[in-house]
Parts: structure tokens; sequence; C-alpha cells
């Protein structure tokens, strides 16, 4: 028989046994709070630190806010089940959780272009920065991001939640995501895969290519600077967000980037070290 929305799905999980669930509880419960205290502290130190209110660090701080939730949408509903017997989670549960799952992914993997987009201003053309990086476009690239990344989840998650669901509702993985659903409708899902694969691949191949472009035009820039000292500044300011655009495609993606994802974009930061120095030299007088 079909699924209705009354009915629920089952996560299994990634372990049954006892002992490793409480392993990965505990390992996964570290991991969720420093991520949270880890962006929250970023967001915290730019709303704080006046020099520090520049584009770069304007959408730094989406980011971070991007990841609380991204991880928030997956990581409480995994650790309860990892404690209880029951591992159900409702029809409209499973696609919510879905939906802002590949929502607020989509929206990072655009914001991770714009902020290249931004580093090639900066490093190709920085007489324009200030005026092409101007507040209003910051805010335009950054609904944009949002939007790109929602709109591209309505798709996924009106398209599979139309699907009949008739087979074993046993979801075997830690959260609902749109491969485990596909397989368990009881209809030829190859329509479905062509959507995933061509409106998915627009927005994380599309971005990844841009992303790319903006950085062969950086290196050409860096590549003819003389000074030696010059060419390291220049990479400083963009190698870190490179190597983070390859964890798009990671399998630990939603569990370890948002941890990452502090460290690499900002704690290895020499202007936000000063920051983080100021505020604790600061506690530390009063």
């Amino acid at each position: 028989k079909n699924l209705t929305y009354e009915e629920e799905f089952i996560l299994l999980g990634l372990v049954t046994a006892p002992l490793p669930q409480m392993v990965l509880f505990v390992m996964f419960s570290a991991i969720y709070a420093l991520t949270i205290t880890g962006n929250l502290m970023i967001i915290a130190i730019i709303k704080q630190e006046s020099h520090l209110h520049k584009p770069m660090y304007f959408f730094l701080a989406n980011l971070s806010f991007l990841e609380v939730f991204y991880t928030s949408t997956i990581t409480p509903k995994a650790l309860r089940n990892l404690l209880q017997e029951s591992k159900s989670i409702s029809f409209v549960g499973c696609f919510t959780q879905m939906y802002f799952f590949v929502a607020l992914g989509g929206s990072e993997c655009v914001l991770l272009t714009v902020m290249a987009y931004d580093r090639y201003i900066a490093i190709c053309q920085p007489l324009f920065y200030s005026t092409r990086m101007n507040p209003s476009l910051c805010v335009q690239l950054l609904c944009l991001s949002w939007v790109i990344g929602f709109f591209n989840s309505l798709v996924h998650t009106v398209y599979t939640a139309m699907l009949p669901f008739c087979k074993d509702h046993v979801i075997r993985h830690f959260f609902c995501d749109i491969p485990s659903l596909l397989k368990l409708s009881c209809r030829d899902t190859y329509s479905n895969e062509l959507v995933s694969i061509f409106v998915g691949g627009i927005v994380i191949v599309g971005g990844f290519m841009l992303t790319l472009l903006s950085y062969i035009y950086i290196l050409k820039v860096v590549l003819r600077i003389r000074s030696e000292n010059g060419r390291q500044k220049a990479f400083s300011t963009c190698s870190d967000s490179y190597n983070e655009q390859k964890k798009v495609l990671s399998v630990m993606y939603s569990v370890m980037t948002p941890l990452i994802n502090p460290i690499i974009y900002s704690f290895r930061n020499a202007d936000f070290q000063k920051a983080i120095k100021k505020r604790i030299s600061h506690r530390r007088f009063r």
C-alpha cells in the first residue's frame, strides 16, 4: 500500500548495536557542540569588531549562520535516535528535513561561489573593490544564494513527495535524503534521478565551475606579482576557500564540514586571530 502523510518512515541509522550507538552519540554530540560554538563565535566576533565589517567577513558570518541551521536539520534527530528504540519519523517530518537539508546545502554551495567572486574582485580588480562589492550588492548576492538554494530544494522535495511509497518503509540512513527515499518507491524513479542530476548539477557543478574560473583568473594575477611576500599574501586570501569547495561532494559533508569551516575560514585568518586576541585581552583586564 502507499504511504500517506499520516504514516511514518523508519530511520535505520548507521549502526544498530547498543555500544556502537553510544560511541557515535558521544562523538557526534561533541562535534555538534563544537560546530555550534565555533560558528556562533564567528558571528559574534564579526558583529562586534568594526574592522571586520567588510564584504569578506559579511559572507563569512552568513556562511556560519547557514552552518548552524544546516547541521541542526539532521544532528539533533540523529542523536535522539541513537538513544531510543523508536526511530520513526513522520512523512511530513521526513520531507521537511530533506527540504531544509538540500536548501541550506544548496545555498551554501552558491555562497561559496559568491565568496570566490569576492576574492576575484579583491585580487584581480583591487581598485574597484570598494565600489563593486558595495553593501547593496553584497545583500543581493546573499539573497541570490538563498533563493537558488531553496528553489532548488523545492523542486527536489515536491517531485520526490509525489512518488508512491509502497515498498519497505525503512530508510537505510540516519536522515531523510533523496537517494534513500527513491529506493522506497514502487514506481520507476528514472525521471526523478534525471531531475536530481540536472537541477542539482546546475547548482553544484555550475557553482564549482564559476569558482574554478575565479581562481584561474586569480592565479594568473598572482603569478604576475614579482614580490614573494605579495604572492603569499594573495594566495592566503583564497587558497583555503578553494580547499573548502572540494568538500561539497564529501560523504561526511553534513557532519564534518560545519565544524571544519570555522577553522578553515576564520581561525586561520590573521585579522580574525587579532580580533579573538583583542576580545580575550578585554575580558582579562576587566
